[in-house]
Order: C-alpha cells, then structure tokens, then sequence
C-alpha cells in the first residue's frame, strides 16, 4: 500500500525544461509558417507567368496540388518517422539523432526556394519545396513527442500550452520578417487606385526582400535544434523521471487503464478514433482557410499581403491567450469540453466572419477591422482545441509508445490537410463561387467536427495534487 506522503505528493511542471522542449516546436512553427504564408502565392505567381493563364483562379487546383503534396509526405512519413524513434538508442537520446539531420537539411533546402522563385524556375522551386517537406518530417514527430517523453500524463495540457506558445513565437517571428521585408511588393500585389493589383513584372523585385525570410528563418531553426541538442539531455531525463512517468500512467484521463503490453481496450479506442476523426474535419477547416488565407486578401480584398500577415499575427495574440489559459481550464472542467468549447468559439468565429462579408462586405484596397477580430476569436478558440488534443490523444498510450500516437494524430491532420486545399482549390473553379465562400467551407468542417467530438467520453482527473501559487513554477530539478 502506498504511503500517505507518496499519495499526497503533488505534481509539478518544470517549467524551464517546458520551454526548452519548446524550441524544437520554435523551429516548427517558424518554418512552416514561412512556408505555408508564401508558398500559395509564389506558386500562384509561377502557375500563371509559365501556363499563360490569366485568371489567378484558374491555378488555384494546382496550387492547392502542390500545397497537398507535404501533406501527403507527412501523412506517409510522420508515422514511420515516430516508430523508428521509440525503437532507436543512441548516446544523445533517440529523438535527437532525427531532429538534427532533419534541421541540417531543411535548413539547407530552404532558402533555395525564393531563389529559384526568383529565377522563375518552376521545377527548382517544387525540387527544394519537396527535399524541406520530407526531411521536417524527419524533425517533427520526434520533436513533438519529446514533451510527453518527459512530463507526466496529468501535466500534458499545461505543458502543450507553453510548446505551442514558443511554437507561435516562432510563427510570429516569421511573420513579422515577412512584413519587414516588404514581400507583397517584391510580388507585385501592391493595388493601384482602382484597388486592382499592379502587373506583375520579374524584375522589378530586391532578391533579398523575398531571400530574406526563408534565410533567417532557416538559421533561427538552427538555433532553436542547437538550444535544444545543448539543454535537454534525453537519456538522463527518461531514468531521473521514471518514478513521476509511472505515477502519470496511474492518473491518466483514459476511459480504461493503460498497460505496456496489452493492446487498447474497446472504449479508449472509440475515443481514439472519435478524437482522431473530429480531428480530422477540424484541420480541414483551420488549414484550408490559411492556406488561401494570402489569397484571399490579394484577390478579393484586393489589399497587400502585408494585411494578411498582420491578421495572422492579431490571431497568433488569441492563440497564445488561449495556450496559456488551455491547460488551466482543463484541469477545472477537463479536457474534453475545453476542447469542446473552443470548438464553438471557433465556429462563432466562422459565422459571424460569413454574416459580416455578405452585409457589411469590406471596402476595396483595405483590410475591414471586423476581420482582425473574427481572426483574433478564431485564434483562441482553436488553441483550446490544439492544446488539449494531442495530449487526450498520447495520454491512451504507454510511454515506450509516444512516438507512434503522435503519429496517428499527425497522421489525421496530414490527411485532412492533403486533401483540403485540392478541395477547396476545386470549389474554386465552380462558376459563381468567388472568395468569398472561404469561411463557408470553414464553418462547414467546423461544425461536422464538433458534432463527432461530441460523442467522445468525458474522463476527468479528480486523482491528481497539483501545486500552486509560486510553488508550482520552482523548476528545480
């Protein structure tokens, strides 16, 4: 029988290992923020200038191919990626040999890319779009599961909160390079009076407007692999956590209780596959819209990219509001109706973003006001949802598993977001359907989410002392 102090002991979260964990999602985020922002509209840009197409709308199927095409990459290697690494040993760890070589390379192809954008080289650019995709895959599903490797399964929420903070710091970063260096006007976005976008021309762009943002942000994904190699000592953590990982299992939010051996009980296989499935429907909304977010701003607002980057910071600041707060409104209500609840912010969000475009509509040549905060909303909404879903989905494994269950729930989000932008590069090319039934096809996904997670099992953890107040951010070891 356990003793009384061992029962009573409470659990805390080391808050500066949490942050140093962060950096691998830094890197993350930094990337793939930079890459899903211009991509779309380089590829747009290339499509038309090569095919002799007038009609940027024309491309958009293609564009939403090649968007596809990382997606499916994830989709095939992020579960390959998360078996090899829960089965490998090394003397740095076994997440770190595939963060590194995946940093090394990405970090190399990356800015390869506006280059040969510059040199108007279709094949160049897709060649170097594909070698950074397959090798962030080899980076990202071992950097992800580092968190749960060494924070106890009652903490995950909280945790998940600060990783997706740092990660958002990293996307805002990117961002905010983007605005700096004027990318719209290296694109020719720029409007003129009539609020239609200037002609485009090859040479009137600074190569280093457009370099710019993929340099820096290949070397600050460096940087954060490099914090990461130097603070978080893998194979030490794992024997110095046992005692705490093994008290985690006890306390787990799992409709039954998970051994190392035995396969998934029916009921936490339901919830797997309920959360994966709503998962699924919510990454077609939230990845569809900002993969033709740029788009959207460019040809219907008619407006410079640079709005579009400022929206997404203005989300970013509701998406970290609500990753600080995610983890702290789970431990009162549990995880499941946070997640629940974000799920109908977000599709409020949606609504109102429909109602204000066919009423008050937006004036040509400006970014509307209303939209900053419909964007804001949507931005803490769905960080409740991300802040508490990968940690429901790996709290229904065994430890020695991480690796695989983060790649299920990648494996779901990749899924959704191979198909989403040939979906709704498709729709596009229905007559009558404009930009303007964007957030239609997002409060459509939304609402057929959360209507699936509905059904998921509410577990709430009752069993677990947390500590408090200044107590709980003593992060000795």
């Amino acid at each position: 029988m356990e003793s009384s102090a061992s029962v009573a002991k409470p659990l805390k979260l080391n808050y500066k290992r949490t942050m140093l964990i962060g950096f691998a999602f830094f890197g993350i985020l930094l990337l793939w923020q930079v890459y899903d922002s211009w991509c779309p509209t380089l590829l747009t840009q290339l499509f038309t200038k090569n095919f002799g197409i007038s009609d940027e709308k024309q491309v958009q199927y293609l564009v939403g191919v090649m968007m596809a095409i990382d997606n499916l990459a994830a989709l095939i290697l992020l579960p390959i990626f998360g078996r090899l690494s829960d089965k490998t040993r090394t003397p740095i760890g076994k997440r770190m040999p595939y963060i590194l070589a995946g940093t090394a390379v990405c970090a190399i192809a990356f800015p390869f890319i506006p280059l040969f954008y510059h040199w108007n080289n279709v094949a160049g650019v897709i060649s170097m779009m594909l070698i950074t995709v397959i090798f962030a895959m080899m980076y990202r599903n071992p950097a992800v599961a580092l968190m749960p490797d060494v924070t106890p399964k009652p903490l995950r929420s909280k945790a998940n909160g600060i990783i997706n903070i740092m990660g958002y710091i990293g996307g805002a970063f990117a961002t905010v390079l983007g605005i700096f260096f004027v990318l719209s006007d290296y694109l020719g976005t720029a409007v003129d009076k009539n609020g239609d976008p200037k002609p485009f021309t090859w040479a009137h762009g600074n190569i280093w407007a457009i370099e710019a943002p993929f340099l820096i942000g290949a070397a600050l994904m460096v940087i954060s692999a490099v914090v990461l190699f130097l603070t978080v000592r893998e194979n030490e953590l794992e024997a110095k956590l046992k005692e705490e990982m093994e008290r985690g299992e006890e306390e787990a939010e799992v409709a039954d209780k998970v051994t190392e051996d035995a396969p998934l009980s029916k009921a936490n296989r339901n919830m797997l596959l309920l959360i994966l499935g709503a998962e699924f429907f919510w990454f077609m909304a939230d990845n569809g819209i900002g993969t033709f977010m740029v788009n959207y701003t460019v040809y219907l607002l008619k407006t410079s990219t640079a709005s579009a980057m400022v929206n997404t910071i203005v989300g970013g600041v509701g998406s970290v509001l609500g990753f600080a707060l995610g983890g702290m409104i789970a431990s009162k209500i549990g995880r499941k109706w946070t997640l629940f609840g974000g799920l109908g912010l977000s599709l409020l969000a949606y609504i109102a973003w429909i109602v204000l475009t066919f009423t008050v509509g937006a004036e040509v040549g400006k970014f509307p006001i209303w939209l900053y905060v419909v964007w804001f909303v949507k931005g803490f909404g769905m960080s409740l949802v991300h802040v508490n879903s990968f940690p429901m989905v790996v709290e229904l494994c065994p430890n020695s598993k991480i690796g695989r269950y983060t790649g299920y729930y990648y494996a779901s989000s990749m899924a959704a977001q191979t198909i989403t932008p040939i979906a709704l590069g498709s729709l596009l090319l229905v007559p009558n359907m404009t930009w303007q039934y964007l957030p239609v096809y997002g409060a459509i996904c939304l609402f057929i989410s959360g209507v699936i997670f509905f059904f998921v099992k509410n577990v709430k953890n009752n069993k677990t002392t947390f500590k408090k107040g200044l107590e709980a951010l003593d992060t000795d070891e």
